[in-house]
């Protein structure tokens, strides 16, 4: 299966704080080891909301709101995209990560095609492959 992990913004992430040097190197030996079992397939941080934006969607109306945004309980600061078999073993992965105290971080299965059971039709999953497909051609 895979999962999202998402961490979670907080008050420093949020104001730009910039990891320490020893932050950096532990995130990196930890990504490191992730990648050696096959379980990272991407990963990334992210900048504040401050250099966001949001668009809500009513309709046929589209409604940009630029950050930053006021609650950081709801906001992300970074996520990983991994593969694991379950999601005791993604819990237990995370369980490892080398975080403060205060860190709160979510993991999510990802929507896989045979989740959408019957309403995923043959053409939609030639159109999904197709489209991986560039993706994939692309890195």
């Amino acid at each position: 299966m895979r999962c999202i992990v998402i961490v979670k913004a907080n008050q420093d992430t949020e104001a730009g704080v910039m990891p320490s040097t020893e932050r950096l190197a532990a995130m990196g030996k930890y990504n490191e080891d992730l990648v050696k079992a096959g379980v990272m397939l991407a990963g990334e941080g992210l900048h504040p909301s401050s250099r966001g934006a949001r668009v809500r969607f009513d309709g046929s109306q589209r409604t940009v709101t630029d950050g930053p945004f006021a609650e950081t309980k709801e906001l992300i600061a970074g996520f990983w995209l991994w593969q694991v078999k379950s999601m005791a073993e993604a819990i237990e992965w995370l369980k490892r990560a080398p975080f403060d105290a205060g860190v709160e971080v979510e993991i999510r299965p990802v929507f896989e095609a045979e989740d959408f059971g019957d309403k995923f039709t043959d053409a939609l999953r030639e159109q999904e492959a197709s489209l991986r497909a560039q993706i994939n051609d692309r890195q």
